[in-house]
């Protein structure tokens, strides 16, 4: 927590990564003045050097007598909040990733994407990545949503064309019962990378975490990689409801310790990815689903009230309403959906994200800039996070994401009534 100053007026500048203040009586430039981090209430001694070498000193502050004004969270939190903005915020899934130049060249020197996923110094790096080229106001851990799957006793491979592999498929009670509760050890690197992306941006923009949900960890786990049909999981909603229930509510009290784990390591917001969703029948998600969402959110709000969580699922159109009544704060829009329908289907009471198609990032700057206008005049002046209708595609041009970035950042609300 931030110090609380016994002095007069002050003006007060914070680090990049929030350990130190900067002192200056009234507006003396923060680039001469004594940088020295200042101890906090209760404490005695010397100040001692602040070691933030850089200098970045990202936010002003401005401290009365006996207390000290905290600087604003990050754009995109306060918009899911529903808090009043002047725009949109702006980020996009798979935002670090193959169309970057950058992640390519890093991937011929760490050509394992476990390597890459799974190394706190190269999460970090990746994530980073978009973050220096274009400023997104959200900044997205480089993870996989299969990454947590060791520590519940799920071990999986990743193969270049065939994607995850799990060897030892779970379609049986025995083997239900060798998974375990999610052993935190196992994946500190994520809690690592989540803490030092917090130092690197600062309130700037938002650190998002995520995870995949019950449903579509299940297709994996029980399907054994990647399908088309899930003819085996679906097969097992009749054929033995018993087991499925019982591996979709472990994951769903698993992956609500993972998410708590995520912001107790410095996620401000967390995104869950029901990516297979759209494959069920709105009935069947109802069942097999919506329920474990639930569950997840619940067990979530009870520790971290204030955290917005995302709930995305691709081809969803038929299921927003089911979305929006799993108690998350934020509803994602695939770009099959036009956003005024979904407003007008949610309401006003909940924030939406999305959702230009991203084969628009392939065209004219004239035809991104149509795109995001329409997509912020349909969404309403509040409660909105500009991003796409699903991740970023491979082979996108980086001058069309830095388009879209930028000009995200021109458009007011004001300019659109």
């Amino acid at each position: 927590s931030l110090p609380i100053l016994h002095r007069t007026t002050h003006c007060l500048y914070l680090c990049a990564d929030d350990s130190c203040l900067y002192r200056s009586s009234g507006d003396a430039s923060p680039a001469v003045m004594n940088t020295m981090r200042l101890p906090a209430k209760g404490q005695t001694g010397a100040r001692m050097p602040c070691q933030n070498t850089s200098r970045q000193l990202r936010t002003r502050v401005v401290a009365q007598a006996g207390t000290v004004v905290v600087p604003q969270e990050p754009l995109m939190v306060r918009a899911s909040r529903g808090e009043d903005v002047e725009r949109a915020p702006c980020w996009m899934m798979r935002q670090a990733g193959r169309f970057q130049k950058s992640y390519r060249e890093l991937a011929k020197k760490h050509p394992s994407f476990r390597e890459r996923s799974e190394v706190t110094e190269l999460i970090v790096e990746i994530s980073l990545q978009p973050w220096n080229t274009f400023k997104p106001d959200g900044v997205i851990l480089f993870s996989d949503i299969l990454t947590p799957l060791p520590g519940l006793g799920v071990n999986f491979d990743i193969d270049d064309v065939k994607g995850p592999l799990i060897a030892s498929p779970i379609r049986s009670m025995e083997q239900l019962k060798q998974l375990h509760p999610l052993d935190l050890t196992k994946l500190e690197f994520v809690g690592r990378s989540l803490g030092q992306l917090r130092q690197e941006v600062g309130n700037q923009a938002a650190v998002l975490g995520f995870v995949g949900s019950p449903w579509t960890l299940a297709t994996y786990i029980i399907e054994g990689q990647s399908s088309t049909l899930y003819k085996t999981i679906k097969t097992m909603c009749y054929s033995a409801p018993e087991l499925l229930d019982a591996l979709l509510s472990h994951l769903a009290d698993q992956m609500a310790t993972y998410i708590k784990y995520q912001i107790e390591s410095g996620a401000q917001c967390v995104q869950i990815f029901d990516s297979w969703g759209g494959q069920l029948p709105p009935r069947e998600w109802d069942r097999w689903s919506g329920p474990y969402l639930k569950r997840m959110v619940q067990s979530v709000k009870a520790v971290h009230p204030t955290v917005p969580l995302t709930l995305y699922i691709n081809g969803s159109g038929g299921l927003l309403e089911r979305i929006k009544a799993t108690g998350v704060d934020v509803v994602g829009i695939d770009w099959t959906v036009d956003m005024a329908d979904a407003r007008q289907r949610l309401g006003n009471d909940i924030c939406l994200q999305g959702n230009v198609d991203p084969a628009i990032l392939f065209a004219t700057q004239g035809a991104i800039e149509h795109a995001v206008r329409d997509t912020l005049r349909k969404a309403g002046n509040k409660r909105h996070i500009l991003n796409l209708g699903h991740g970023v595609l491979v082979g996108t041009p980086e001058e069309g994401v830095a388009h879209m970035f930028d000009y995200s950042k021109t458009v007011k609300y004001s300019d659109l009534l």
